[in-house]
């Protein structure tokens, strides 16, 4: 019979920790679901479907490794969330899809999303940060419109450049 150190905290299963190995294992599992309808036109063995496979690979290992933590209680403990951030950074996501999807194009779509971001980074300078995202935004168009003739979705702003 082995003795406990009393000052030892007993150590618990993390619920949590669980909960995010089966999310990981899923996640898993509807990548190689997914692969699995891609065409292979290669001949030469490897196809699309072998990256995502290859991804849900690693994160099936990360399930395991985090299921095993979880059940040993060896996951750290987790700090309290301030929501406002995430929220911050999904309303720039929204807009991201919302301006692109309504024609506002590349460049004010990824602008919005820096500034939310920034916000979401506790910096509070907006009339800076939008300056920054435009143009930040319209070198990375221009170098994915002229450099590499790559389409990104054009909006009023594209078609003056």
């Amino acid at each position: 019979m082995t003795s406990r150190d009393p000052a030892q905290p007993q150590r618990r299963v993390d619920r949590a920790g669980i909960v995010i190995a089966a999310l990981l294992a899923g996640l898993a599992a509807v990548l190689v679901w997914d692969a699995r309808g891609l065409q292979s036109t290669s001949m030469y063995g490897m196809g699309p479907e072998a990256m995502p496979v290859v991804v849900a690979t690693g994160l099936a290992l990360l399930a395991i490794g985090n299921f095993i933590d979880a059940l040993r209680g060896n996951l750290p403990a987790r700090e309290s969330a301030d929501p406002l951030p995430v929220l911050l950074i999904l309303i720039g996501l929204a807009l991201l899809i919302a301006i692109i999807g309504f024609g506002g194009g590349f460049i004010l779509a990824t602008a919005a999303l820096f500034v939310t971001t920034s916000a979401a980074f506790g910096r509070r300078a907006i009339v800076v940060d939008s300056i920054i995202a435009l143009v930040m935004s319209s070198l990375i168009y221009l170098a994915f419109d002229r450099l590499l003739t790559l389409s990104l979705p054009a909006g009023p702003l594209e078609r003056l450049l």
